[in-house]
């Protein structure tokens, strides 16, 4: 999980607020994807037992509090069952987590190079 937020900060670091348009002329630029990944994690919480808000991006200690509730769930031992009935399992919800931050960091890194298209 660390390893997949490290990249995505640092790729949204370096992207510019405005990013390539996709092929029919949609996407959302930097901080509106930013903010999608932040409100889907947000999300994703509820499914480990976790009643937390998401934090301002710019309050790097919000988002570190966040983000430890979140890998102390994941690293708990477990049987591979939900920790909370309807949830996620700790190991689909690190990859789902992941997953999604890394997808979106790969095409803000894509729509980021004006040397293609």
């Amino acid at each position: 999980m660390q390893a997949a937020w490290a990249v995505y900060d640092q790729i949204l670091a370096d992207a510019p607020a405005e990013l390539r348009k996709g092929p029919r002329g949609g996407g959302r630029d930097r901080d509106k994807m930013a903010d999608h990944v932040r409100d889907a994690e947000g999300a994703y919480v509820r499914k480990l037992g976790l009643r937390l808000n998401p934090p301002d991006r710019s309050d790097r200690r919000a988002v570190a509090e966040f983000r430890a509730a979140i890998t102390d769930v994941l690293g708990r031992p477990s049987k591979g069952k939900a920790p909370v009935e309807k949830g996620w399992p700790q190991r689909y919800a690190a990859r789902r987590i992941a997953w999604h931050a890394l997808d979106h960091a790969w095409e803000i890194q894509d729509r980021s190079d004006q040397s293609k298209g």
